[in-house]
């Protein structure tokens, strides 16, 4: 008896420590894992690094870029386009004036009675959708179809909208696709993006074609500007206040537009303008600098995209790809530190699965155990369950890409503001520069927009007192009929 109970002792004995064994070797493998994890997140946070001297150096290039630009077609990677927008509104406009904002699947189309500073903007609009087959259609198709939409939208002008006699209806017309600007009411498209694909409209001018549905419908109806969306937001925002001097989308892409000396624009071929100033759309989504921070994510990113090595700058700094960015890292630390347990997540595997607003979510998280954190994974990636230690460090994954961008984008204004000498204190000038924004990576990433503001005063120093960031909501439409305002037809008939 005594026997059978030690040999049971024993084996007791023996399986308690095979179970031990079993138990450390599942901990040391676990904290291995943690150690992984920690190990590519710090890595990560080292290669992003945007310490001050190296976005001065950023800001520095950006400036250097933006002179090559201005000095020849092709001189630099940023293209600096003429807008042919000298008139920028002054908030004495009168008269009613439409806009057309076409920049991808839906367009809107909005009508403002304008009465001077005095009196508030009377304004109405409607959104319409475009059936996919005329994305893909002819050129007469899709021109006809929002010509028609214009039409019934005229055919509702009620109360409040005043249009002289004897004066024809002017628009307008916001278009955010690549144009080869040839005047203010001209522009020839350069190629299709976002879905579309009408291939007889490339190399067309899209005013003309505008026109000519305009006129089949049988609408007396002038295109008095041609914009892109950022051109539109500097006009919305200076309408509102004199001191703006740049404009910054902030969105699904990005892009950055100011007021340039016309003297200071080498390429100018023809005579300078009355008022000495010309906007310039800068189309800076495009800047490169071997200044910029990149990390293995990003030239994988690049590399797999449809237009590898072209808008790098967009590609580190903008909502269609800070997400992505995001999930490329957390593939890594699933392959290489097992992060989600010893199963990769198939969705995880999916390009772009992870949006710009999931990862604002999750950054957001305040509650204290990240319940918004552990949602996103069940929900976007299908990851059942997560602990605290993997939810905090996604939070810090979100935060190292978000504030890399946010960084990034202030050290482009800063560069602005360099070009145009506004970056430093001068005796006794106190003339205030106004940074008109919009893009819903501004609006609605809060880390990102108080970061990006943060930084623009670190980097500014003393002179930060004399800098504004202001939102420009729906800048873009509102400016395109402002810009119809201040080119109008009419105006020296007015001033005579």
């Amino acid at each position: 008896m005594g026997k059978v109970a030690v040999t049971a002792a024993v084996v007791c004995t023996a399986a308690a420590c095979a179970v031990a064994v079993l138990v450390v070797r599942r901990q040391m493998r676990s904290s291995g894992r943690w150690a992984r994890a920690e190990a590519i997140l710090r890595e990560l946070e080292d290669k992003c690094g945007t310490p001050t001297a190296k976005l001065r150096q950023v800001a520095d290039a950006m400036t250097v870029e933006m002179h090559a630009g201005l000095a020849s077609d092709g001189g630099s990677k940023l293209k600096m386009l003429i807008s042919y927008v000298d008139n920028l509104p002054t908030g004495d406009e009168n008269g009613l004036f439409y806009a057309l904002d076409l920049g991808g699947t839906n367009f809107r189309v909005m009508r403002m009675q304008l009465g001077g500073k005095d009196t508030p903007i009377k304004q109405e609009f409607d959104e319409v959708s475009i059936p996919p087959h005329l994305m893909v259609g002819s050129s007469h198709e899709l021109f006809d179809f929002i010509a028609g939409a214009l039409a019934k939208f005229v055919a509702t002008e009620g109360e409040g909208f005043h249009l002289p006699p004897g004066r024809q209806r002017e628009l307008g017309f916001t278009f955010s696709f690549p144009v080869r600007q040839l005047s203010l009411t001209s522009g020839t498209l350069i190629k299709w993006t976002k879905g579309f694909l009408i291939e007889d409209a490339v190399g067309e001018d899209v005013v003309g074609e505008l026109t000519k549905a305009l006129e089949r419908v049988g609408i007396d109806m002038r295109v008095t500007a041609l914009v892109n969306d950022t051109v539109g937001t500097l006009a919305g925002g200076r309408y509102i206040n004199g001191d703006v001097i740049a404009a910054v989308i902030l969105g699904t892409g990005t892009n950055a537009a100011y007021v340039e000396r016309a003297h200071a624009i080498p390429k100018w071929q023809g005579l300078l303008p009355k008022s000495g100033e010309m906007v310039i759309n800068m189309e800076w989504g495009n800047f490169r600098s071997s200044h910029l921070p990149l990390t293995e994510y990003d030239q994988s990113l690049d590399a797999e995209s449809l237009n590898p090595g072209e808008q790098i700058f967009e590609k580190i700094i903008s909502g269609m790809y800070l997400g992505e960015i995001v999930r490329r890292v957390l593939c890594r630390m699933a392959e290489e530190a097992s992060f989600f347990g010893d199963n990769i997540p198939p969705k995880l595997k999916i390009p772009f699965i992870l949006r710009t607003p999931d990862m604002s979510a999750m950054h957001h998280d305040t509650s204290s155990d990240l319940k918004v954190v552990g949602k996103k994974l069940r929900d976007v990636l299908e990851v059942p369950n997560s602990s605290l230690k993997m939810r905090k460090m996604i939070v810090k994954l979100c935060d190292i890409v978000a504030s890399r961008g946010a960084r990034l984008s202030a050290a482009g204004i800063l560069g602005i503001l360099k070009k145009l000498g506004r970056d430093a204190v001068k005796e006794g000038d106190k003339q205030r520069s106004v940074i008109a924004l919009d893009g819903g990576l501004f609006e609605h990433y809060t880390e990102f927009r108080e970061c990006m503001e943060i930084t623009l005063k670190e980097l500014l120093g003393e002179a930060a007192e004399n800098v504004v960031v202001a939102h420009s909501n729906d800048g873009s439409g509102i400016g395109a009929a402002l810009l119809a305002a201040s080119h109008s037809q009419y105006l020296q008939v007015e001033e005579s």
